[in-house]
């Protein structure tokens, strides 16, 4: 069993114990020089004190298991705001946030997420028509099929809305 399958072992274990079922792995990378990088989310938001506690469960397991009295490196953390969004765990997580989505060959899609299921997300635009001489402004939804979506970013705003 390769060093990724055996830490998804390990933390789906702890995501068996109490506080921590709604937990769920996002990716995990094997590096070069014995590094293990580990994304992880939850529904409730994840906590530094999770990720330490997933964190110290795994270390435990590579230092008895596999990597003993060898030096490596181990990161457990959240995706984070410049990792895209990767199963619909997350992209329902986000509903109401703005999302960037290059979607392939037709360029970025800039809009609120209001939706996602298994087939792909919605998001409402908001879009300006000419009618006339007239700039009519609207909010329009755009479904997009995950086979088209390339990559989604979550926007951060930092414009507080009254």
């Amino acid at each position: 069993m390769d060093i990724i399958a055996q830490a998804t072992q390990v933390i789906e274990e702890k995501f068996g114990d109490e506080g921590f079922e709604d937990c769920f792995i996002v990716e995990i990378e094997s590096l070069p020089g014995k590094k293990l990088n580990v994304f992880l989310d939850c529904d409730s938001g994840l906590s530094l004190s999770k990720c330490q506690q997933i964190s110290r469960h795994l270390e435990a397991y590579l230092d008895e298991s596999v990597w003993k009295d060898t030096k490596y490196t181990l990161e457990v953390s959240s995706p984070g705001i410049d990792r895209p969004l990767k199963l619909l765990r997350q992209y329902k997580n986000n509903i109401g946030r703005e999302v960037k989505v290059k979607v392939l060959e037709s360029g970025e899609e800039k809009g609120i997420l209001v939706a996602a299921d298994e087939t792909g997300i919605t998001i409402l635009q908001k879009i300006v028509r000419k009618e006339g001489k007239k700039k009519i402004r609207e909010k329009v939804e755009n479904k997009i099929p995950f086979a088209k979506i390339h990559k989604t970013l979550v926007q951060i705003s930092f414009n507080k809305k009254k």
